[in-house]
């Protein structure tokens, strides 16, 4: 068996844990059970791999793209289509009253096609650059700049007339 070097993983794993929960949940489309086993498995992976990880220049980012990856290998199973409830649970949202907008994204997000969520979850929630978005999705720059259209032409359209009423004048 080999020994994994941990300095500094149980810091890294702390320190990360709730970014990478929160964009799991993006990817998933709000479901937050399959975004914790997304967040365990892509933890684990690290941990497996830690004293190379931890030499590179950016192991936040190469979390980040664990994740993503973790996440379409996961959507290619046939088991990835069931669901124990679509149904939200009524929990106040502690920073303001912005949760029915947020339920309508996050909504709208888990009726995108997995990898159409995942370019938008990477581009405009991680606020990443089409070239590291492509290299997380391992697709060309132009694949991910054409799926990037579609992908907000396919959400504006979910999204309609609903977004609309959040609108400020």
């Amino acid at each position: 068996m080999r020994h994994v070097r941990a300095e500094g993983y149980p810091e890294f794993a702390a320190a990360r844990a709730g970014h990478l929960y929160r964009s799991a949940c993006l990817l998933t489309g709000g479901d937050t059970h399959l975004a914790e086993d997304l967040v365990q498995e892509t933890l684990g992976r690290l941990y497996a791999r830690w004293g190379r990880v931890s030499r590179v220049g950016n192991p936040a980012g190469y979390a980040q793209t664990v994740l993503t990856r973790t996440f379409l290998a996961h959507q290619r199973r046939r088991s990835s289509t069931e669901r124990a409830t679509d149904v939200f649970p009524d929990l106040p949202d502690p920073r303001g009253a912005d949760t029915p907008l947020r339920l309508t994204l996050v909504e709208a997000l888990g009726r995108l096609p997995a990898k159409d969520r995942a370019v938008v979850v990477l581009r405009y929630w991680e606020d990443r650059s089409v070239e590291e978005t492509a290299d997380a999705m391992n697709a060309s720059s132009a694949a991910v700049r054409t799926r990037c259209v579609r992908a907000l032409a396919r959400l504006r359209e979910l999204l309609g007339e609903d977004l609309a009423a959040y609108a400020t004048p």
